[in-house]
């Protein structure tokens, strides 16, 4: 089994490539199957979102391995309202929504109940298959370690229709 341990920058020759929803691309261990139907092992660094696009590699450098964002359900939002299109970020940000912000667009996983709450709010909402890219975050290339100034002890709470 081909073991990809490194991310790199730059290759002449890419070997095959593997094509990841979000939610694997978010592990840094992890059996997959490339395109091909060879088998290999994800045994990256933590921390870190893998973008459609990433080139991986083994330790020797034998074999190269594009990362594939894989279409997935979402939902989408277009808008040329920029204040609009802020107030619905402020919304599912409030929520702990991974969100893709692109210039008039947002995409998040799909979700009914949030898709109604952004319609409460005036904005066309589109389920879709699309690949999903969000924003890495505030602590996803570092090790995940903060304290709250707020005093506030709470534990991740995903508000969803499908948590």
């Amino acid at each position: 089994m081909i073991v990809l341990t490194r991310r790199i920058e730059a290759s002449d020759s890419v070997t095959a490539s593997v094509t990841l929803d979000v939610d694997s691309r978010i592990k840094s261990r992890l059996r997959v199957t490339l395109d091909d139907g060879r088998e290999a092992g994800l045994m990256l660094e933590r921390g870190h979102l893998l973008r459609g696009g990433e080139l991986l590699a083994d330790a020797a450098g034998s074999y190269v391995i594009r990362v594939l964002a894989a279409p997935e359900a979402v939902s989408t939002v277009r808008c040329d309202d920029p204040h609009l299109l802020a107030r619905a970020a402020y919304h599912l940000g409030n929520r702990h929504v991974p969100l893709q912000i692109e210039p008039g667009l947002l995409r998040y996983q799909h979700d009914y109940v949030l898709d109604e709450m952004l319609r409460g709010l005036g904005l066309t909402v589109e389920a879709e298959q699309a690949p999903f890219e969000p924003e890495a975050g505030a602590y996803q290339s570092a090790p995940h370690s903060h304290s709250h100034s707020h005093g506030n002890d709470h534990p991740f709470v995903r508000l969803s229709a499908h948590s």
